[in-house]
């Protein structure tokens, strides 16, 4: 094939795409591709059997990022990636994939906005029921983010029925350096047909200016504007991180996403009474679709919304089938309560490694200061609500402990809102998986947990909103 006639293939759609005379890559193997779309960004990964050289591209007008990989060919693996785009994805229209030289295969995503994109390779990683091999990551980040505790102030104060499609807080991605972005003269042209447009580097935009974080908090603590309650419900895992995996092939990530998901339709449509009057209540969800958020973040969205309360959801596995039972955790600043709270906090801390985690857009210095500022007030806390969730969900089913465990979860460790993680069963146990997977029982745990949360609420109403929005 000649390359006039593959210009002229690319050329004429969208979704084009160019097979090289051999179908097999010589240089690695694509095992798999996927693509995962959300609200708060699309990943793609694409999975090997050796390590992805890559150079990406952006071209801003109109928006497409390009991402030359060196050392194959094109082979039927890629071809799947073109199918996989869903029209609803909020980032990407389309996929189109050629040979742009011998042994380099140009990967053009269009998209429908600007965005920033994070290009980056991941380790191969074995855990629990997750084992991948070498990952190329692309994840699509929008320019500009939607305030969630904006959203929930505006519905209080505009008197709206309880909405489940509150936007999400997305961590804002370090641009790639304009270094690492190719310059050449018409990188694209051979691919995309344009002669006349130049790869630029995105700019960068704050996720949030320090104005609108600042107008948050004011109108959260207005004295016009209406004290609410904010839980924020925390599904594990997600995208690349299944977590655990029943015997009939029941992921954690689905069960804990369908129980958070009843537990926010019931949150929205409660008011508490306490000492201080009647308190509406609103939900957050960390992630409210199947796409992975990394553990900081889980926490640091929670914070972002000045959350009252942060609950995680987890429906885990142990060592043999026989585990069985539900637990409730919270942090511990020593020693675990147990060896198996250990090793469930081990378990669960490993989710970043799982779900691929961009380490160079961390702030080391957040990150160690979330870790080492969990305060025994929060853990008290946490404590009093675990207790009245052990004692509803009794109610319903078999506790695994009869009291609250604790143990170092990363993710409880928001040093001002009382956090508790719930394994609502041991997946890994077949008559749990079966009762996890029902209307009957997700409904009875939801009622069960908000039970618990308005109790705790009832005899601990939240203080006035005086903390910062960091």
């Amino acid at each position: 094939m000649t390359p006039l006639n593959r210009r002229t293939l690319l050329q004429s759609g969208s979704l084009a795409l160019l097979l090289g005379q051999a179908d097999i890559a010589w240089g690695a193997t694509i095992v798999a591709v996927r693509v995962w779309p959300a609200a708060d960004y699309t990943r793609v990964t694409i999975e090997s059997d050796t390590a992805l050289k890559t150079v990406p591209l952006f071209v801003a007008n109109p928006p497409r990022l390009a991402v030359d990989i060196e050392g194959i060919e094109l082979n039927p693996a890629l071809r799947e990636l073109v199918g996989k785009v869903r029209s609803d994805d909020p980032y990407i229209t389309g996929v189109r994939v050629g040979q742009y030289t011998s042994n380099t295969v140009r990967l053009v995503l269009d998209l429908r906005r600007m965005v920033k994109p994070q290009v980056f390779n991941l380790a191969p990683v074995q855990a629990g029921n997750a084992r991948y091999q070498h990952r190329l990551v692309l994840d699509l980040y929008p320019t500009q983010v939607a305030d969630p505790l904006e959203a929930l102030i505006a519905e209080r104060l505009n008197g709206a029925s309880p909405s489940n499609n509150v936007p999400s807080m997305t961590a804002t991605p370090t641009p790639p350096p304009a270094s690492k972005l190719t310059t050449r003269p018409d990188p694209l042209a051979d691919l995309m047909g344009s002669q006349d447009r130049k790869p630029q580097a995105l700019p960068a935009t704050p996720a949030a200016s320090a104005a609108s974080s600042t107008a948050s908090v004011a109108a959260h603590t207005s004295p016009d504007s209406e004290r609410f309650i904010i839980v924020a419900l925390d599904p594990g895992h997600g995208g690349e991180d299944p977590g655990a995996i029943g015997p009939r092939g029941t992921k954690e990530k689905d069960v804990v996403l369908q129980i958070a998901h009843r537990m926010r339709d019931r949150i929205n449509n409660t008011v508490i009474a306490t000492r201080h009057g009647n308190l509406p209540m609103r939900a957050f969800l960390t992630r409210d679709a199947d796409f992975f958020v990394p553990l900081q973040m889980r926490v640091e969205k929670a914070r972002r919304v000045q959350a009252d309360l942060f609950v995680s959801l987890h429906a885990d596995a142990f060592l043999t089938p026989d585990a069985r039972g539900a637990s409730v955790f919270a942090l511990s600043q020593g020693a675990a309560s147990s060896a198996q709270a250990r090793w469930m906090a081990k378990q669960e801390n490993r989710a970043d490694l799982v779900g691929g985690l961009n380490i160079k857009t961390q702030d080391a210095t957040v990150q160690r200061a979330l870790l080492d500022m969990s305060t025994t007030a929060q853990i008290n806390d946490s404590l009093k609500l675990g207790s009245e969730m052990l004692g509803q969900i009794r109610r319903i089913g078999k506790l695994h402990k009869p009291h609250v465990e604790q143990a170092g979860f990363a993710v409880l460790k928001a040093p001002d809102i009382p956090s508790v993680l719930v394994e609502t069963a041991f997946i890994s146990n077949p008559e749990e998986e079966a009762r996890l997977i029902t209307d009957a029982y997700q409904n009875e745990l939801a009622n069960a947990l908000m039970k618990s949360i308005e109790r705790y609420f009832s005899r601990n109403p939240p203080l006035a909103r005086t903390r910062a929005n960091t």
